[in-house]
């Protein structure tokens, strides 16, 4: 069995309803967005900018991506502690992946013009 060295106190539990309720985020969000395209239709860009430009799509937009971003992380922390064995390595591709995730969260906040 391999140590969790970045488990950062969390346990099986924390992380399947951490990944379930990510999900249900996102799965509310595509709702949202199938239900603005079918409403909103035929889409203009004047229509899409303004329906982006609410504050509620703008709240909701950021929720679903911190929700991909966890989903994203609990997905590939369980992947590389179950596949990578060497310890350093682990830690490594771990390193990656959270370089990864906050520079697509910081990315993901320029492009919906979000304000922490």
């Amino acid at each position: 069995m391999v140590k969790p060295i970045t488990a950062l106190g969390r346990n099986g539990v924390q992380d399947f309803l951490l990944a379930r309720a990510s999900a249900l985020i996102l799965l509310f969000y595509s709702l949202y967005l199938i239900a603005a395209i079918i409403i909103l239709s035929p889409l203009r860009y004047d229509i899409w900018s303004q329906f982006f430009g609410f504050w509620l799509t703008q709240v909701f937009t950021l929720l679903a991506l911190l929700s991909i971003l966890v989903h994203a992380w609990i997905g590939l922390w369980q992947v590389l502690t179950d596949y990578v064995k060497s310890a350093g390595l682990r830690l490594l591709l771990q390193f990656i992946v959270i370089i990864w995730l906050v520079s697509c969260f910081f990315m993901g906040i320029l492009m919906t013009g979000s304000v922490l």
